[in-house]
């Protein structure tokens, strides 16, 4: 009997490179089965009776790209563990959440979240290349593999258009690049014909997992929408080959500036010397790392998250000890739609009237004093626009109060 392995590169050898460079047929072909999977990938009893157990209730894709990069006879293997359905995604933690960070609720109008004051969240599809199993988002993930219609399109649009606040949109989903050409052209015109939107980010892990959707002609027609961004999410520096450092290329070679969004995967990144090769090689690769995020709290992937404790620890042994190009800002995206909080070490360790001490990362402790005057400098800004801490900085608010306070309720009886 011939061994898995050998199997999978008979059928890889098979293949014309003409349809392997194909993004589309990189979607059509897919594995999205058991049967599939078994067939080209070595299961142990235990791990395909777990797989079956997660698809009676999660989707699985893996494009034939990104299965190409798992190592067969390791069950450990970082691209593996991200792509392979396991019976752990059953697992309810008490803590989990179907919209853990509110994405739905904090919408008004149907594909947009508009949580933070000046920026958008736009979901311009429902459909990805492969189905993360640590998305946060697969309570719609997976449950429709089409785009927006136009018509949807066009109601978000008028909302950015009537909301003059909005200077930044992120376009996401699924996977912003898995949408036409032409679609992503509409949106893109349509957005950039609105005064007030001066940023347009796009959030995909094309590069990733299908770096062969980033043709000539993608790039090509992106170029004319500058200022345009890319964030993409490179977790594992085994996921940095050939193909994706040429997709990457491709990109930065038109002047999109590429930021990397890693996830804090247990048993994946979760340690300071692997996290340390992914940063050095996005660098290399134009790639500047941007966020590492705390994992969230979404259905079944509790075996994914790691302790706060230990981002901080990852942060620590890279900052001071690498580039700070290559230090990305540690996040916790806040449960019920509070955003996203950087976490760090702590380096401010006193500070009095006129003077702060602080640590570096040798731990060598420094005393800095501060001005002896101190100038008030005000800031342009119309009555009503702060909120929050710079509320109650401008003197415009003296508190803030959570909901629900005992005190308020009986204020409230007298």
């Amino acid at each position: 009997m011939k061994s898995t392995e050998t199997v999978m590169e008979e059928i890889w050898a098979t293949i014309e490179p003409e349809k392997w460079n194909d993004w589309h047929w990189q979607l059509q072909n897919k594995i999205t089965s058991f049967e599939q999977l078994e067939r080209l990938v070595k299961l142990s009893a235990d791990e395909a009776a777990g797989i079956k157990d997660a698809l009676s209730k999660f989707r699985m894709a893996i494009t034939p790209y990104w299965l190409s990069l798992i190592d067969l006879h390791n069950p450990e293997c970082p691209i593996r563990r991200q792509a392979i359905p396991s019976h752990a995604e059953l697992r309810q933690a008490s803590c989990d959440m179907e919209d853990p960070l509110h994405e739905d609720i904090d919408s008004p109008v149907p594909h947009l979240t508009h949580r933070y004051p000046d920026r958008v969240l736009f979901m311009i599809t429902y459909q990805c290349a492969v189905y993360c199993r640590h998305c946060t988002r697969r309570r719609i993930a997976g449950t429709t593999d089409r785009a927006l219609s136009y018509q949807d399109i066009d109601k978000v649009i008028t909302y950015i258009k009537q909301t003059p606040q909005v200077r930044d949109v992120l376009l996401s989903g699924g996977d912003s690049l898995l949408v036409s050409d032409e679609k992503l052209e509409y949106i893109l015109q349509r957005l950039r014909a609105i005064e007030h939107v001066e940023i347009i980010r796009l959030g995909t892990r094309a590069p990733v997992v299908l770096p062969q959707r980033i043709t000539d002609t993608l790039c090509m027609m992106l170029k004319k929408y500058h200022p345009l961004w890319v964030n993409v999410q490179f977790n594992h520096p085994k996921e940095i080959t050939s193909a994706s450092t040429a997709a990457c290329a491709r990109l930065a070679d038109v002047g999109i500036p590429l930021g990397n969004q890693s996830v804090l995967l247990r048993g994946i990144n979760d340690s300071s010397q692997v996290m340390k090769e992914l940063v050095h090689k996005l660098l290399k690769i134009r790639v500047r790392p941007y966020y590492l995020y705390q994992c969230d709290l979404s259905q079944g992937i509790e075996h994914f998250r790691t302790s706060v404790g230990k981002g901080l620890e990852i942060i620590e042994s890279l900052r001071g000890h690498t580039s700070g190009l290559a230090v990305p800002t540690f996040v916790l995206d806040a449960p019920g739609g509070g955003g996203k909080i950087p976490l760090s070490p702590q380096y401010l360790l006193l500070r009095t009237d006129n003077k702060v001490v602080v640590r570096n990362y040798e731990g060598v402790i420094s005393v800095y004093t501060e001005p002896q005057i101190r100038e008030e400098i005000p800031i342009k800004q119309q009555q009503g626009e702060r909120e929050g801490i710079a509320a109650l900085l401008a003197g415009e608010q003296v508190s803030l109060e959570p909901q629900g306070l005992t005190r308020k309720t009986r204020r409230k009886n007298k």
